[in-house]
């Protein structure tokens, strides 16, 4: 038995899998986000642990029998968090979390002072990445700054708490602008640029590998019999690519979660930081991945339904089959934009509303808005070179058929849709805890069983195409207006 942890940031969610990968047990506990100041988003640490503690009693309480068979825990979760950590291990303050903006000045400042953070690094410095949060914390709370001993992801926290050693895996290490990405390093150039040394670092793992034991007073409380070992994990969208599949060069997905993600594996470290595309290193060894990443992917959606005062699945509900683009166009900018803009300034925003305007049709410009977000996405990794010819969908927005044929007719390709995808990370963690226990990974990432292909329809195709061009000048429209 083994099993998969995946930190999101709207909940913890825990799988429990057999030796053929089949889901026998599952449980999740929600989170919240604590936004004190606008642009900013933070989680108490502890909140996950909690949420953690929470999944594995219920499962433990469920299956006891399986449960005691468990060898081998895999972890996955949110990105960039900045998770500073005292001499006691304790938490000085809340994480910063990825979707946190309040950094840009300290990105423009790392750029121009350290340009290696563009080459080892790979990427832009993004207020959503890990190193210009802690550039913050230095500049504006630094008696904090001072009492931190150790920086830590969110899942790597878990890990903590797990195991009580300091361990982080690649991928989402990666995603802190502090490693040479292709050497898969930390470098001292890019730490000392924010007054850090490697003493602040976690050891690296490949995502595979193991990082410790689950701690002895833990597997009595959950009734293990042994002592699991904890795999090093992914970042989310790393781990995902292991649930479905994607590990092997060109094989591509599409996840629609908080966040919307573009993402194609690599053989080599391959950035393009000239059109904001991620290039990170994957969590199966020697191999690397390129993203397109948007803000606000269900975010959007969940926003519309608390506005309307209705349930997302209500909303997609009632919107029915499409057959072609909305009239009223939506930007989702809601926390700024990554891909391709790297802009943690600009806001979202509807055009073209009427007093005929329905609920309806908010809800089909939001999906519209997100596929058009992800085009944009699409076309910077083709900028770089990358050709994607299909696409997995996972995470929660692909529950939604009308969305995932959007998002076809936008992309002009065709979208398989696993049949569970909203257990793609969380099964990808559980099947990197499997390879750390067997000490091997032959013929664990095999793709999931699949419940249909969404095929581009051309005449959708066609008439988005058009909508797609009418869209994309609103970003420099808002962008001029101040928004």
């Amino acid at each position: 038995m083994f099993m998969g942890l995946d930190i999101g940031t709207s909940s913890v969610k825990a799988i429990l899998i057999d030796d053929d990968q089949a889901v026998l047990a599952s449980a999740t506990a929600g989170l919240s986000v604590n936004r004190p100041h606008p642009g900013w988003s933070e989680q108490d640490p502890q909140s996950w642990w909690r949420a953690v503690e929470t999944v594995m009693d219920q499962i433990a309480a469920s299956h006891p029998d399986k449960m005691a068979a468990v060898r081998g825990i895999g972890l996955s979760g949110h990105m960039h968090g900045a998770t500073l950590l005292g001499a006691d291990d304790m938490p000085l303050r809340p994480c910063i979390l990825w979707n946190d903006g309040r950094s840009a000045a300290q990105c423009a400042d790392l750029e121009e002072r350290e340009p290696k953070f563009l080459s080892l690094g790979g990427n832009r410095v993004m207020p959503g990445f890990t190193a210009p949060k802690l550039q913050w914390v230095r500049e504006n709370e630094p008696g904090i700054f001072e009492k931190t001993v150790k920086v830590l992801l969110p899942k790597d926290y878990v890990r903590l708490k797990l195991t009580g050693e300091h361990v982080g895996d690649m991928s989402d290490s990666a995603g802190t602008l502090w490693m040479d990405v292709a050497a898969r390093d930390w470098s001292d150039d890019l730490l000392s640029a924010t007054g850090l040394s490697r003493t602040h670092m976690p050891r690296l793992v490949e995502g595979l590998a193991p990082s410790g034991q689950v701690r002895p007073e833990l597997c009595t409380r959950w009734g293990m019999t042994g002592r699991p070992v904890v795999a090093g994990g992914g970042g989310d969208n790393a781990a995902s690519a292991c649930g479905i599949g994607a590990v092997e060069p060109g094989s591509a997905f599409v996840s629609l979660g908080t966040s919307g993600v573009l993402f194609v594996t690599n053989d080599r470290f391959s950035p393009n930081v000239d059109n904001a595309v991620h290039a990170f290193c994957h969590a199966v060894p020697a191999t690397w991945h390129q993203m397109g990443v948007i803000l606000s992917a269900t975010d959007s959606l969940n926003w519309l339904a608390r506005t309307l005062n209705k349930s997302p699945s209500e909303l997609t509900g009632a919107l029915g089959a499409v057959g072609r683009p909305s009239d009223v166009v939506f930007l989702p900018y809601l926390a700024g934009e990554r891909t391709p803009h790297n802009d943690v300034a600009i806001r979202a925003g509807f055009a073209g509303i009427s007093h005929e305007t329905l609920p309806e049709d908010l809800t089909h410009a939001v999906l519209d808005g997100v596929a058009f977000a992800l085009k944009d996405c699409l076309v910077a990794l083709e900028v770089a070179g990358t050709k994607v010819e299909r696409l997995m969908a996972v995470g929660g927005g692909s529950r939604s058929q009308t969305w995932l044929e959007i998002i076809a007719a936008v992309l002009g390709v065709p979208v398989d849709v696993p049949a569970d995808g909203d257990f793609g990370a969380a099964l990808g963690a559980a099947r990197l805890g499997q390879a750390a226990a067997l000490g091997t990974a032959d013929g664990l990432f095999a793709k999931p069983p699949l419940s249909g292909t969404i095929e581009p329809k051309a005449a959708l195709t066609q008439s988005y195409a058009g909508a797609y061009q009418r869209w994309r000048p609103l970003y420099s429209a808002f962008k001029t207006a101040g928004f």
